[in-house]
């Protein structure tokens, strides 16, 4: 088709789904390196479901999203149900093909020479195109959680960049080549690389350099579950500075403001913000859902993490890698949030431990990692014939059946 990779002038093609916010800032991350790099010719980055129909970008998103808020058990279920290699393979791929014609004509049209998947879905349908001699183009698929689900197995592809050596290891018992998997962390985006004294960045922002700052994300945790921390942090025995972060939910933080009222000294709310690497920087303690993408941006900023309700599925394996790590602490019952924060707050020790510990384990170059790995990368595409998928099923006990 001649769509050779040649040295320089590459045309790269990001593609991620915007079901939660990881995906989509993992694609912005590895967009931004890619455009500071001089071997790039041009980058496009594109959510899969702007190229489908509304039904579809409603199931993949908004269905999600209520998951998350009202049923996240069943969620947590579904996630360990089909943890199994290939066990919703074939169905799963055959309703995206269907639900996203308008994407697979845009790729077959813009030919890239690199495709760079942050979501199982786009990655399926790339390799489905390369699989049937459709497409001649690198597929590489970036996890961007710290565990490996089943889901983000895919038929045919060039490369996978994973988290975590525990993810590498996991990959190559099912029989992947090691020199198929990168170690590279999660993409996040280059400011967070850029580290500050703690306390100037607390002066910085105007806080008090010798108080604790505490810095709590609303994320995905509903407007109650925020109402009700907040409350236990306006319990604490000692003097704090706490950052309350809300979002794009201006109901949340007016409901926050009402709650604290004016106490600039101890409680600073916020909205929307592009500033969270500032915050981290200056935080001493971060409380909130441990996904992908905020613990990677946590670990960049060397910051500790109070983990609460994470959601059943990914965000609680995200949680295990976090604790045996020595990076958290874990809150089972919000109840207790304060105390457990004045335990880890009168143990500087130990707080300094898991400050390094993040340090250690952190990763904030991992976009540019992907970056120079693609851009140098010679491979041919690996497809995975029945006898290799079910080589993978048998490590599992399971059958891939006829």
């Amino acid at each position: 088709m001649g769509n050779q990779i040649t040295p320089t002038g590459k045309r790269i093609l990001i593609i991620s789904v915007s079901a939660g916010a990881g995906h989509i800032k993992a694609a912005e991350a590895l967009e931004k390196s890619f455009r500071a790099d001089h071997r790039v010719t041009e980058v496009i980055n594109l959510d899969a479901l702007q190229y489908t129909n509304k039904l579809f970008r409603d199931f993949y998103s908004r269905f999600y999203d209520s998951l998350v808020k009202s049923a996240p058990n069943f969620l947590g279920w579904w996630y360990k149900t089909s943890d199994e290699p290939w066990s919703t393979d074939t169905m799963r791929h055959m309703l995206d093909r269907l639900n996203t014609k308008p994407l697979v004509r845009f790729i077959r049209s813009y030919q890239p020479h690199i495709t760079v998947c942050t979501h199982f879905m786009p990655a399926g349908i790339i390799s489905h195109l390369i699989t049937n001699k459709q497409l001649e183009a690198h597929l590489s698929i970036v996890v961007t959680d710290y565990d490996f689900h089943a889901m983000w197995l895919s038929r045919a592809f060039h490369r996978y960049f994973v988290a975590s050596d525990e993810t590498q290891a996991y990959l190559q018992m099912l029989g992947l080549p090691e020199e198929r998997i990168t170690v590279s962390g999660i993409p996040i985006d280059p400011v967070f690389s850029q580290r500050t004294d703690l306390r100037q960045a607390k002066l910085e922002l105007g806080l008090n350099s010798e108080l604790p700052v505490l810095l709590l994300s609303a994320g995905a945790l509903g407007a109650s579950q925020t109402d009700f921390l907040v409350e236990r942090l306006r319990c604490l025995n000692r003097e704090a500075q706490t950052l309350v972060v809300c979002g794009r939910n201006a109901e949340l933080k007016q409901q926050i403001e009402q709650r604290v009222g004016h106490d600039p000294d101890h409680f600073r709310i916020m909205g929307y913000t592009q500033e969270m690497h500032r915050l981290m920087q200056a935080a001493d303690l971060f409380i909130g859902k441990p996904g992908g993408l905020t613990v990677s941006e946590a670990l960049a900023s060397e910051l500790p993490i109070c983990i609460v309700n994470p959601i059943p599925g990914q965000e609680e394996r995200n949680s295990d890698h976090l604790l045996e790590q020595g990076v958290a602490i874990k809150c089972n019952e919000p109840c207790t949030l304060s105390w457990k924060i004045e335990r880890l707050l009168d143990n500087p020790e130990r707080l300094a431990q898991m400050r390094h510990n993040a340090r250690r384990i952190a990763k904030p170059h991992a976009a540019l990692t992907v970056v120079d790995t693609l851009i140098e990368d010679r491979l041919p595409p690996l497809a995975l014939s029945r006898q290799q998928r079910n080589q993978m099923l048998n490590i599992t006990g399971a059958d891939l059946g006829d």
